[in-house]
């Protein structure tokens, strides 16, 4: 068993809570699935968002989903002119069997333009 990171981020639609945490939680559901984890395989997630995303945590999504026992942590992404906005990324830490190469980042909407070199 070996300690990995898996990238990923999102594009959300505007700076509301719903639309926030919807496209968090599609975010982690997707990163899930690709890497065939549960909860109990994650050991934490970072959080960032851009500062145009202030209207709920993005973590939240996480805990919906059944994170109750992983530490999580939200942080503002560091502004800088040009980039894109309101983007939820994440930086999760895991357990597992996976060799790197096989692992699945997950860039999704808008986002996958971020990392066109690893996205899936």
């Amino acid at each position: 068993m070996a300690v990995r990171a898996l990238r990923g981020a999102v594009q959300v639609d505007g700076n509301e809570r719903a639309a926030i945490l919807a496209r968090t939680a599609e975010l982690v559901t997707e990163v899930m699935d690709r890497n065939r984890l549960t909860p109990d395989d994650v050991i934490s997630v970072v959080f960032t968002a851009t500062g145009d995303l202030n209207a709920e945590f993005p973590a939240l999504a996480a805990r919906k989903l059944g994170f109750q026992e992983v530490p999580l942590l939200c942080c503002t992404e560091i502004s800088v002119p040009g980039s894109m906005p309101r983007v939820v990324r994440l930086l999760m830490h895991i357990e597992t069997d996976l060799a790197r190469a096989q692992l699945q980042h997950v860039y999704l909407g808008g986002a996958a333009a971020l990392r066109q070199d690893i996205a899936q």
